[in-house]
């Protein structure tokens, strides 16, 4: 009982110099709750079966993302367990001195993790219950649901894994710190916070030199992922300017951590300026683990930023997307060219979708307003290699993996303008030796550009073309959520041979206007087709339908968007926990020390702004350096952006930036606050 009340009195005394500590365990357990109980607020939303489909697959990957996120955070909460136990060494030592045994200081350790595991589990639940109201506004809206059922919920799921993970978190600390007072001695507990770092000044030569190398180094791994080609490489090549980006980022910290300090010793002005001398001492005094920290938080924050960045860029991209690469309601299609082993029934066979839908008895007219049909083709004596002319070589050394091989796909002008009139899109003439190519992915337009500026002629059915404009035109055929078009070349009418179609499409617009009509229009079409055991014959036959690409638009976006948020906090709060945490055990082992500067005559808010001073450089140091590497590293991110589009990433840019003031400037204050308190003269 008695080791109970000493830890009760412990916890609370503990409270207000290490709130961080708390305030980073309610906070991480919450948001756990929050991302593990979309599931539960999902059932009672009022969607399609497609779309309810969607919500189940990004649900179990949220699922196994949180066993990741679990790891995340049981090492946070290893880590600032040590430091809690580093800052009452002397009290440890205190009790052994008393004649307290290892195991009665263990069973202490743990009745205290107990406790503050069990308050913030409980404080971490409830925030979630309530956040995740808020949450369930924020999926229905992605989802585009109907909010008339909201309901409040409580997820007994997310509760009970909340409880196991974290538990399982507690229960490897309490481990964790029997096992580290097992090991302690009297003499190390007693004198531990006497105890600190030898400074050494390290060679300003040496130092001068890497940090030129490894600046150079880095330069390189950022033109490395800056090279519009690097899409078109392997993965070896990818990884490259990963782990020259590692090293040199640690090599940079190691440099200037022997750089500062003699640069200022130089400034004498500077240097003896208040306690300047001091800040600068302290920030040296506990150098070689503080180069550690600051490159791998550097690097968490680096992938926070970009992470973040991406995910909810992509969720932007794709919903302004829809309008533009999903114009139409329905497309069908029936390809011709497939392989043999694909299409053994009908290679070769010049169906056309209206056939197809004849053959099955299914009745299109009375489901569409308005619709077309037009063909395209291809001839494996015009691939993609043989329309790059004289810059082939150029451009195959540059990008090594496009398929210069591939065939390219063709479409008469006059099949082209009816397309365009359903699309919206531009309608083109042509005289009878021009050409004209389509597209709109950006990657391939600017490869393109670079040989229709050549004004380069290509064969197409044995006619010699040019082209009519020195860059591609926007537009595609296949709809889809994302800029996928890589480029089709529309040539006049008298130019097609009709012997090489390659697939045949019928697009259109639905007769029903209304959402709710619409969706039944489309079930009807599906089930029909589907339940037709003749559509098997047509191995070729597919199609899409505005809603499809919409629902799947939505998902994805939305899959990305939640994994992006729930990686991009954890690894926010991980870097400004383990900066605060690190920053408030440096507080509590130069406590003295602040004794010492009031002894010598200085007033509180000169040491004060030794302190903030001191901990700015801390937080400011990685933050810094991971905003430069996310600069090049958002610019490597369009290479995955463009598949989805990047209109929303200087918004997303900037949505970042606020969680960045918000958690990690939040962090600051809340270190520089709590620090004040523990060197505070009582």
């Amino acid at each position: 009982m008695m080791l109970f009340k000493l830890s009760v009195k412990n916890v609370t005394k503990s409270m207000k110099d290490y709130a961080i500590y708390f305030f980073t365990l309610i906070l991480g357990t919450s948001i756990f709750y929050v991302f593990n109980a979309i599931e539960s607020q999902t059932v009672l939303l009022d969607v399609t079966s497609s779309t309810m489909d969607i919500i189940k697959l990004m649900t179990n990957i949220l699922s196994g993302v949180s066993v990741f996120v679990s790891f995340i955070l049981g090492f946070l909460i290893i880590y600032a367990s040590r430091f809690l136990i580093k800052r009452r060494n002397k009290e440890f030592g205190i009790y052994m001195t008393l004649g307290m045994g290892k195991r009665k200081i263990s069973i202490i350790l743990f009745m205290e993790t107990l406790i503050i595991g069990v308050i913030s589990m409980f404080v971490g639940i409830v925030i979630g219950i309530v956040l995740s109201q808020l949450m369930s506004v924020f999926v229905s809206n992605m989802f585009e649901a109907d909010m008339t059922k909201f309901e409040f919920v409580f997820s007994g799921s997310a509760c009970i894994k909340t409880l196991i993970y974290f538990g399982i978190m507690y229960l490897l600390v309490m481990i964790f710190n029997t096992y580290n007072i097992s090991r302690c001695k009297l003499i190390d507990l007693l004198y531990a916070n006497k105890k600190s770092e030898t400074v050494r000044l390290k060679n300003p030569v040496i130092c001068t030199a890497l940090f030129i190398i490894s600046s150079c180094v880095l330069g390189y791994a950022y033109y490395i992922v800056t090279d519009d080609s690097i899409g078109a490489k392997d993965l070896d090549y990818i990884f490259k300017p990963i782990i020259l980006g590692v090293v040199s980022t640690f090599l940079i910290f190691w440099s200037l951590s022997g750089l500062l300090l003699r640069m200022f010793q130089g400034s004498k002005k500077y240097y003896y300026k208040g306690l300047n001398s001091f800040t600068l001492r302290q920030i040296s005094s506990k150098i070689n683990t503080t180069v550690i920290s600051m490159t791998v938080i550097c690097l968490a924050l680096f992938v926070t930023i970009c992470v973040l960045s991406a995910s909810l860029c992509i969720k932007n991209s794709m919903t302004e997307n829809l309008e533009t690469s999903a114009p139409a309601d329905l497309e069908l299609e029936f390809c011709m060219n497939l392989s043999d082993e694909d299409n053994s029934n009908t290679k070769g066979q010049k169906y056309t979708v209206k056939e197809i839908l004849n053959e099955l008895d299914f009745d299109i007219d009375s489901y569409m307003e308005e619709y077309i049909e037009i063909n395209t083709y291809c001839s494996e004596n015009l691939t993609l290699g043989d329309t790059l002319g004289s810059k082939f070589d150029e451009i195959k050394n540059k990008y090594t993996y496009l398929g210069y091989d591939d065939e390219e796909k063709i479409i008469k002008l006059s099949d082209y303008n009816r397309l365009a009139g359903i699309y919206g899109k531009e309608k083109f003439t042509l005289n009878e030796n021009e050409y004209i190519i389509i597209a709109d992915f950006d990657s391939m337009i600017e490869i393109r550009n670079r040989v229709l500026m050549e004004k380069q002629a290509i064969n197409v059915f044995g006619h010699n073309l040019i082209p009519k404009y020195t860059e591609c035109k926007d537009g595609f055929i296949e709809m889809s959520a994302n800029h996928l078009n890589t480029g089709i070349i529309v040539v006049p009418d008298d130019v097609i041979d009709e012997n090489f179609i390659y697939a045949n499409y019928l697009i259109g617009n639905y007769k029903a206007k209304d959402k709710d009509a619409r969706i039944k229009t489309e079930e009807e079409i599906i089930n029909t087709l589907e339940s037709n055991n003749k559509i098997n014959n047509y191995k070729g036959f597919e199609g899409t339908t505005k809603l499809m690409i919409a629902q799947a638009s939505i998902g994805l976006g939305a899959l990305v968007t939640f994994i992006g948020l729930y990686l991009g906090i954890v690894f926010l709060i991980s870097s400004a926990a383990i900066l605060a945490l690190k920053e408030l055990s440096e507080s509590s082992d130069n406590k003295e020390r602040f004794n010492m500067l009031r002894r010598i005559g200085a007033d509180e808010k000169m040491i004060n702004k030794a302190l903030f001073n001191q901990i700015a450089i801390f937080f400011l140091f990685p933050l810094l350096l991971a905003i430069i590497h996310s600069f090049f590293g958002i610019k490597f991110c369009n290479i995955v952006l463009e598949f989805f589009g990047n209109k929303g990433l200087f918004s997303s840019i900037i949505m970042t930036a606020v969680f960045l003031v918000i958690i990690y400037g939040g962090y600051f204050l809340l270190t520089y606050f709590c620090s004040r308190n523990i060197i505070k003269e009582r």
